[in-house]
């Protein structure tokens, strides 16, 4: 049975990556879940996104989709991460909207679009995370 969104580990710990990349859920459900990223803050060199946000974003939405699907009995963890960059984002924010493309008992693939502030595609990617039976727990 799917966990409600309320009930979801917290999110903006400052000390978690999407948190100081400013990732903000927006859309808790099911079928979609929405979140936003600031540019400023998360360009590479020459001024455009770095790519490594957009993998940032990506992963962080589709776990969290996963998340819904999978906890309280089992949980979710990465094991694949796929970013095509279409075209670059130089300010404002960029959206990310995740849908789910499999959901299974041991496994859930989504798909995440990212879109600049016109709404013009500026990633695709696909997050594949595996369903653990116990906890993800750090070593030491």
């Amino acid at each position: 049975m799917p966990i409600d969104p309320a009930d979801l580990p917290v999110q903006d710990r400052p000390e978690q990556l999407a948190a100081r990349m400013g990732v903000e859920l927006v859309k808790l459900g099911l079928d979609e879940v929405v979140g936003t990223m600031p540019v400023a803050g998360n360009r590479q060199p020459f001024g455009l996104l770095h790519g490594g946000a957009n993998a940032v974003l990506a992963e962080t939405l589709g776990s969290t989709l996963s998340a819904l699907h999978a906890l309280p009995d089992r949980f979710p963890v990465g094991l694949e991460l796929a970013c095509t960059h279409h075209r670059s984002a130089t300010e404002g924010v960029v959206t990310g909207v995740a849908r789910p493309i499999h959901v299974g008992r041991s496994t859930s693939t989504t798909e995440i679009v990212i879109t600049d502030a016109e709404g013009r595609r500026t990633c695709t990617a696909k997050l594949t995370c595996l369903h653990r039976d116990t906890e993800p727990r750090p070593r030491g």
